[in-house]
């Protein structure tokens, strides 16, 4: 209760079953469910702590559950010791990410102040301890492309992706075309393709962009809600 050991237990998502280990101070970690004894050893590898079966209680499985379901407003406690400012600066900012749109990581980058490490973000995307919860599927490389994934691989990206109301296909699709930015030719705002903001834009108004200064050299101007930033960046 203390921290100094953790818990673990199994919930329901769209993948499937999943193992979610906590303690006194929250949530440490979500992993692909299989073998228990495994999945034992592999915690105590990362963090240092035993981990001891048990039911997760109702509360937090409730809260994990609204999670998934978009709610971006339950708050679960998470036990990110270990990791580091800059990390755990990427994982609360793929918290802002509303279900169903995606971001690239160099909105990540440029959103926590540090344009220049794209990099850096898709790797601290990758060692993030509580996938689902903190919603790094939600974030795309930079090249449009839906990328990899902690929790299982590319091919559960997409699976969450969908059950978010996506189309990985289509996403993808239009990145190859180049389409980095959709403007809207009755506002003259540019959005990232997924924000909602442009969800009833009519298909006449629609106008693709490869960068927010070709947008810009058009007169559109950035969305404030989902804020664009250069393909550069």
């Amino acid at each position: 209760e203390v921290g100094l050991a953790d818990r673990y237990g199994h919930v329901d998502s769209p993948l499937g079953r999943l193992v979610v280990a906590w303690n006194g101070l929250g949530v440490v970690s979500v992993d692909v469910a299989g073998d228990d004894g495994a999945f034992e050893a592999r915690h105590l590898a990362s963090t240092g702590r035993r981990a001891i079966p048990s039911d997760v209680p109702s509360r937090l499985a409730n809260a994990i559950a609204r999670r998934m379901d978009g709610d971006r407003r339950v708050r679960i406690a998470l036990d990110l010791r270990g990791h580091s400012t800059f990390e755990q600066d990427v994982w609360r900012k793929a918290l802002e990410i509303p279900r169903g749109e995606v971001r690239p990581y160099g909105w990540v980058a440029a959103e926590i102040g540090r344009p220049k490490a794209v990099r850096a973000v898709g790797t601290a995307l990758g060692h993030n301890p509580v996938p689902l919860i903190v919603p790094c599927h939600r974030v795309v490389r930079s090249d449009g492309s839906i990328g990899q994934y902690s929790l299982g691989g590319p091919h559960n990206k997409r699976t969450i992706l969908t059950a978010e109301g996506l189309d990985p296909d289509a996403l993808e699709d239009a990145a190859r075309r180049g389409e980095r930015l959709v403007g809207c030719a009755s506002t003259r705002i540019v959005c990232w393709p997924t924000c909602r903001t442009g969800r009833h834009m009519l298909e006449r108004n629609r106008r693709p962009f490869r960068s927010l200064a070709e947008a810009g050299a058009a007169g559109y101007r950035p969305c404030k809600v989902c804020r664009p930033v250069t393909a550069a960046a």
